[in-house]
């Protein structure tokens, strides 16, 4: 994010978060302690939630050319927050021409489907509001006002909004068509920002990149289970679900690759180098690779869902900054935004070839393709269901 970040009173926070551990690099394999009791595994989901379709694969609703009714006849866009320039662009993938370009409100961080689909989000997190946009015609509509939105996501019944409150250590439970709040849960991290749900719906897992932590979420309860730390002065990112949901994949952009967590017991069970400054986490349109955003090097690596094993890795030509986007519905571009070159990037996902580098506003992040293939959205850039 943009926001200016006081190193000195977040180490200070590291360190006494994490007194007693070593600074050395862990062990790949270590599994980390639970700093909190952590609910048992249950096979019942959560109520509300729409059944998963095949539990060896909670993508399979999101696969190419899985349009829901609701999406079907809306045009195929990019919509890109542009953090420092106050502005969103849109851009038409058939042409890679952008058409559309309107003011939002101040840092506008990431834009974000809704449950039901039918419309986007664009989160002004300094700006404290969201604006909405009609993914029919592109249009921006009303603004609400919304406290310290810099992400959100939605619990997998459709119940609630969650307004990721990063400044001010807080998810927000909100009514998803009036946004107003209905409870608040603050966590015990500085940089709470992005997460993910169990399979069966029940937790979500979320980062918390200024405290080098994870924490473990009761969704109906509201409650705080369980916490765990990662290594110290890590900034841990994105945070993705395996498609057989045995495993959680968190980005760490300066431990420079993907942490790995067991979300029933909550516990760390390995460590994926992938390149410097890992950030933003995909599932390709088949579930059978994550797509990572090294940030720091201009790369993408890919890793196979199956083995866990990195099977290759695009390099942007000249260089760049690829951070937060989505897959084409098709499944064939991989769209990411180039935070700190003014610009988004077209992968080819055959091969990886760049197939565009477009010009935008200045800071561009959490950039959303949209439609996605999904019966439901979770939230953030687009995670489907």
């Amino acid at each position: 994010m943009y926001r200016p970040v006081p190193y000195a009173a977040i180490f200070a926070s590291i360190f006494l978060l994490l007194a007693g551990c070593s600074g050395e690099k862990p062990d790949p394999e270590a599994k980390a302690a639970s700093t909190a009791s952590v609910a048992a595994p249950t096979e019942s989901p959560l109520p509300g939630m729409p059944p998963v379709e095949d539990p060896n694969d909670i993508y399979a609703a999101d696969h190419a050319g899985n349009l829901s009714p609701v999406v079907r006849d809306f045009p195929s866009r990019v919509y890109v927050p542009n953090s420092g320039s106050n502005t969103v662009d849109i851009i038409d993938p058939a042409t890679y021409k952008i058409i559309g370009h309107f003011p939002v409100g101040h840092q506008p961080q990431h834009v974000v489907p809704s449950w039901d689909l039918k419309r986007l989000w664009v989160l002004n997190d300094l700006g404290d509001s969201l604006t909405a946009i009609d993914p029919v015609t592109g249009k921006k509509g009303r603004t609400v006002p919304v406290e310290d939105p810099y992400n959100m996501y939605y619990t997998p019944d459709g119940k609630f909004a969650i307004v990721v409150a990063e400044a001010k250590e807080r998810l927000d439970f909100r009514d998803p068509e009036t946004m107003k709040l209905v409870d608040s849960l603050s966590v015990p991290c500085k940089g709470v920002d992005h997460m993910d749900f169990t399979a069966d719906g029940r937790y979500l897992i979320a980062s918390c990149e200024f405290a080098a932590t994870l924490i473990k979420v009761d969704v109906a309860n509201r409650k705080l289970v369980g916490s765990i730390p990662l290594e110290a002065g890590g900034m841990p990112q994105d945070v993705k679900t395996s498609p057989d949901g045995k495993v959680f994949y968190i980005a760490d952009m300066v431990a420079d690759g993907i942490y790995l967590v067991e979300p029933d017991s909550f516990k760390r069970i390995g460590f994926i180098p992938t390149g410097k400054g890992a950030h933003g986490l995909y599932v390709s349109r088949d579930s059978k690779l994550l797509y990572i955003s090294n940030r720091g090097e201009g790369s993408i690596s890919l890793l196979d869902l199956a083995t866990r094993k990195l099977v290759a890795k695009w390099k942007i030509p000249r260089g760049g900054s690829p951070d937060m986007g989505g897959v084409s519905a098709d499944g064939k571009v991989l769209w990411l935004s180039g935070r700190y070159n003014s610009e988004v990037y077209a992968f080819d996902t055959s091969d990886g070839h760049l197939l565009a580098r477009i010009k935008v506003g200045k800071g561009p992040h959490g950039l959303c393709v949209y439609p996605q293939p999904g019966r439901y959205s979770l939230g953030h850039t687009g995670v489907f269901r």
